[in-house]
């Protein structure tokens, strides 16, 4: 069964030969008993060769730009009497006017069911719109997700944030306590030596008295 996408480029290829003044564009979708290598036909006919390579040319450049798809094959380009692009599940034909009376590929494909071009249009822009209503809720979901994941990062790095000023303080205020013990304990080693040396000296007059006492 035909994809949206192979109906979306059928109706593409199909805008293109009336933009470029194609005459009598019709769209035919083939009965897959009758011809299982390929799901529809574009026919469209021109008044010259010229006008025959301007719509090929651009309907295989806006299916490239738009759908990323290029034709499997291209054949008559260089003629310009009837130019053939096959994209697999759609084929389009562009002919001069009494070359597609000539061969009459419509007689020949009786099976083929017309496609009505504005009730294909209507179709595809029902079910674009059906798809973009289902888009929205699924993209909040993801928008929220996204949303909250920084929210969660942000929560984290804040709490990181207190976490390494309260580190610093706790290493400075060890720093400040380990200066102030060795401050102090310098002070006391600075109190402790006059002491001493008063004692020594002390010590000394004590016992030169004592031997002057002798003599």
């Amino acid at each position: 069964m035909p994809t949206q996408e192979t109906r979306q480029m059928v109706l593409t290829a199909a805008a293109i030969c009336e933009e470029k003044k194609g005459e009598d564009t019709r769209v035919l979708e083939l009965d897959p008993a009758d011809s299982g290598f390929t799901d529809f036909f574009v026919i469209t006919s021109t008044t010259n060769d010229r006008q025959s390579v301007a719509i090929a040319d651009e309907i295989e450049l806006r299916l490239k730009r738009e759908f990323g798809q290029y034709a499997n094959s291209v054949e008559g380009r260089r003629q310009g009497e009837w130019i053939l692009l096959d994209y697999v599940d759609f084929v389009v034909h562009i002919f001069l006017a009494e070359k597609r009376a000539f061969y009459d590929i419509e007689r020949l494909r009786k099976s083929a069911t017309p496609v009505d071009l504005e009730e294909l249009k209507r179709a595809l822009t029902k079910k674009t719109l059906a798809a973009r209503k289902k888009a929205p809720a699924k993209k909040t979901a993801t928008v929220a997700k996204k949303a909250a994941a920084p929210a969660v990062k942000k929560t984290s790095a804040k709490k990181a944030a207190v976490k390494a000023p309260a580190k610093k303080a706790v290493a400075k205020k060890a720093a400040v306590k380990k200066a102030v013990a060795k401050k102090t304990a310098a002070k006391a080693t600075v109190k402790k030596t006059p002491v001493k040396k008063a004692a020594i000296k002390k010590a000394a007059a004590k016992k030169a008295t004592k031997k002057a006492a002798k003599r």
